[in-house]
């Protein structure tokens, strides 16, 4: 478990998935603002059940404010292939950091795993975030309807050793 602050200045622990964290994780995912629209059925049926939590190395940024832990953002890195599979920020956090602390704790992980890059399928309103977290563009991901019937942009991430 690691502790950081926000760049709004509040205490944000990241810490490891646990099973019970499932049903909050799968609300952020279903209740994300980026997948609205055109982009809704994408969301609309998925799960991140506790089997997920397990088989993965998923990652909860979590803070603490004067009536409860609140979970605020998580991600889950996939060791093979090296991929960074989910990344999500609750809405009414963006913008104040957690991404860009999720992204410097995923990439402190991989290096921890030996990893020297993995991969990131972007949804298309996150590819802006992806760039400027310095993960660089390599591709397309064509559109594989029905689940996803939109190409997505393609980026990775190069883990430097220390």
């Amino acid at each position: 478990m690691s502790s950081r602050t926000s760049p709004s200045g509040r205490p944000v622990t990241i810490r490891r998935a646990v099973a019970r964290d499932a049903k909050r994780l799968t609300r952020l995912v279903r209740g994300s603002g980026a997948y609205e629209g055109k982009y809704a059925a994408a969301v609309a049926g998925y799960r991140v059940g506790p089997d997920y939590i397990e088989a993965h190395r998923v990652f909860v940024a979590v803070g603490a404010d004067e009536r409860e832990t609140r979970v605020l953002g998580f991600y889950s890195l996939v060791l093979v292939p090296p991929e960074l599979d989910l990344l999500f920020v609750a809405d009414e956090v963006q913008g104040r950091g957690i991404g860009r602390l999720l992204v410097a704790h995923m990439q402190s992980e991989a290096r921890a795993a030996g990893l020297d890059r993995l991969k990131v399928v972007s949804h298309v309103p996150a590819a802006d975030f992806y760039h400027r977290v310095g993960a660089v563009r390599t591709g397309t991901a064509f559109a594989n309807p029905p689940a996803v019937p939109w190409d997505r942009p393609e980026f990775e991430f190069r883990i430097p050793s220390e």
